[in-house]
């Protein structure tokens, strides 16, 4: 991870020289070019558009946090090591936030941004008025995304994260503090709803995106997720589903009636987790969404 410390200068012309010999051994190693840029981002003053226009490589003297030594030592990493990127700088974007991230939790992903526009959708077609004014969960929280996004776009609600690893909260913690939601966020350890007894029957949603890959496939993952990612933000039991069976099973016991559960899964798990939501009569207007790619990603279901 790239620690602020005091910054060096080095010119522009070097910095450029770096990037082509990095963008070299990015498309030797099979990892995506723009990772470079991403990583220049965050150690150099340098922003897109000037990486982009190459209009840097005139100017005399940049601003870097690290000497091009240790920022080779970086990509080496990157490359060889298969270390995501995102863990290298410490931070990734995710909706319009910045999140703070390590090798303690699961690095938040593009698709799972559209879990808060879907609750808010979800909100607005809902039969039951002043949801948005509620009690919302995400559990299994992570870095915090999710109950991050639900706090900007549900700024009346009051928000429940948990995390079964402390590790995992002090990062989800430190990006509330840092996007200034920690007065909105109440944080919890333990398992799933364990720390939550005392919201049993008056939640207005749950937001989840739990460990769903069955555990045979976990050795079929890239190298940058199988070997570095949380195994337990991951492996979801012999067919994926354990977690997911396990909200089924739990969340009538916390969702007050026209409460809305909403979870993201599998490609390919849609047809089975809309099978156990209507094998659970608790569940109403069951719902299999897909991403923007058009695969089945999430689950939408409200309590009778």
């Amino acid at each position: 991870m790239v620690e602020k410390s005091e910054s060096s200068t080095i010119s522009g012309q070097a910095i450029a020289n770096w990037r082509n010999w990095a963008k070299q051994q990015a498309i030797a190693y099979k990892i995506p070019a723009h990772e470079v840029d991403w990583l220049l981002q965050e150690v150099a003053q340098l922003d897109a558009l000037a990486l982009r226009l190459e209009s840097f490589k005139e100017r005399s003297q940049i601003s870097v946090k690290l000497p091009l030594s240790e920022l080779t030592q970086l990509w080496e990493t990157r490359v060889k090591e298969r270390v995501p990127v995102q863990y290298l700088v410490g931070i990734t974007p995710w909706r319009n936030f910045s999140l703070k991230v390590s090798s303690s939790v699961l690095i938040p992903r593009p698709e799972t941004e559209l879990m808060i526009d879907l609750a808010v959708k979800a909100v607005g077609e809902s039969l039951v008025t002043d949801l948005e004014l509620g009690n919302w969960v995400d559990l299994g929280t992570g870095s915090g995304a999710i109950a991050l996004g639900l706090a900007q776009v549900f700024p009346q609600a009051k928000i429940h994260a948990v995390d079964n690893s402390y590790s995992a909260l002090k990062i989800a913690q430190e990006n509330a503090i840092d996007l200034g939601f920690s007065g909105r966020i109440n944080f919890y350890q333990g398992s799933w709803w364990n720390p939550l007894e005392n919201l049993q029957g008056k939640v207005s949603g749950l937001l989840s995106n739990p460990p769903y890959i069955p555990t045979k496939m976990l050795s079929q993952l890239a190298p940058e997720v199988r070997e570095n990612e949380p195994y337990l933000a991951l492996d979801g039991g012999k067919d994926g589903l354990d977690a997911i069976r396990h909200l089924i099973n739990t969340a009538p016991d916390y969702l007050h009636s026209g409460g809305i559960f909403l979870i993201e899964m599998m490609a390919g798990q849609g047809e089975t987790v809309s099978q156990l939501l209507h094998d659970f009569s608790a569940y109403q207007q069951i719902k299999i969404l897909t991403d923007l790619a058009g695969k089945e990603r999430f689950a939408l279901a409200y309590l009778r």
